[in-house]
């Protein structure tokens, strides 16, 4: 082993260690992709109802502008910060086996990411 790098050809459990691995690292980012989306749908949703409490002369106990901005904002900042975690993992995983396949979770983060600024506009603008 050569700083961090494995020289030559990796041997058959070692490459099964790092896409066993690999997997994981997809996963765990699955997982915190799903907790994301969930933040931004319920501040989405509860912006709506709120929304909409307020125009049938319901009595509200908060702003559902600040109540729904701060569950998206919340859902938007945790997917960066897994988005990032998992792009340091990627990386440090290509040092041992740099044929890896692209990863689906980075793409599929990047769309819900959109679908979170969207939600943002939409409830920014509804000042």
């Amino acid at each position: 082993m050569t700083s961090g790098r494995i020289v030559g050809e990796i041997d058959k459990a070692t490459a099964l260690a790092v896409e066993r691995t690999r997997l994981a690292l997809e996963r765990t980012t699955m997982a915190w992709i799903r907790t994301s989306t969930s933040l931004i749908a319920f501040g989405f949703t509860i912006f709506k109802f709120f929304q909409y409490r307020r125009e049938t002369n319901a009595d509200t106990i908060a702003s559902p502008w600040l109540v729904g901005l701060v569950m998206i904002v919340v859902g938007i900042v945790t997917l960066v910060l897994a988005t990032i975690q998992h792009r340091q993992q990627s990386r440090a995983l290509r040092e041992f086996d740099p044929d890896q396949p692209r990863s689906l979770a980075g793409l599929v983060a990047s769309l819900i990411m959109l679908l979170g600024l969207v939600a943002l506009v939409v409830v920014a603008c509804k000042l």
